[in-house]
């Protein structure tokens, strides 16, 4: 069976490398207590989402498989009746609406299937990483801060 490693950060990280240093590393560990490989579990967003994503696919042969999470902006499900109040919708920059809270939302799906482990590789406030990392904390899930090493 394989170890789910949540990687969470910033959507500008663009160190690909120390994001491929991090999971490797997580591999191996993983590896020496028993598990078959990763599943890299990401918000599907650009930045460290994006860079782990791709770390993945080349990683296969490893037995590094990859579950995406993405948000849903466009609308809200019945789970998020208590952020979610009438006209709390937000104007997107390029026009449209979108759900504030989906991130959120996402976040703790990620965090509610499991995981051995959470990368994070927050910049500057990173609020939906840190938002994340909180929420792993919560879970009884180590969380690894890399963004200090930026």
């Amino acid at each position: 069976m394989s170890a789910r490693v949540i990687v969470t950060g910033s959507r500008v990280w663009s160190d690909a490398d120390a994001i491929g240093a991090a999971l490797l590393e997580a591999w191996h560990d993983a590896c020496q207590v028993g598990h078959d490989g990763i599943v890299v579990v990401h918000g599907a967003a650009p930045g460290a989402d994006s860079l782990a994503d791709l770390w993945a696919i080349g990683h296969r042969g490893l037995g590094v498989d990859r579950d995406p999470y993405p948000a849903d902006w466009s609308q809200c499900g019945p789970e998020c009746r208590p952020e979610c109040r009438p006209g709390h919708r937000r104007e997107r920059r390029g026009g449209g609406e979108y759900c504030p809270t989906a991130g959120h939302r996402r976040n703790q799906a990620m965090v509610d299937a499991g995981a051995l482990l959470c990368l994070a590789f927050p910049i500057g406030e990173s609020t939906g990483t840190r938002d994340c990392m909180r929420r792993a904390v919560a879970a009884g899930i180590p969380v690894r801060d890399l963004g200090a090493q930026r």
